[in-house]
């Protein structure tokens, strides 16, 4: 696939996939009061995050017609 994400967008993906990841893997342990609901929204959400800002591709974007990345 083409590369569609890049610059600030990958930038906060990368910074925010791992802290979702975090948050969502301590409201299974139990860690954070959130239930485990939100703890696995969050949890999927942030490794999505993470896999898009690793690769640059991100299916969204790409039905959307965004294109973050520089050529």
């Amino acid at each position: 696939m083409e590369q569609n994400v890049g610059g600030l967008d990958r930038t906060a993906r990368l910074v925010a996939g791992p802290i979702l990841l975090l948050v969502g893997i301590a409201a299974f342990a139990e860690l954070l009061p959130l239930g485990t609901t939100v703890g696995a929204l969050a949890a999927v959400v942030g490794l999505v995050f993470l896999v898009t800002g690793l690769t640059r591709t991100c299916i969204l974007n790409r039905l959307l017609g965004i294109d973050t990345s520089r050529r």
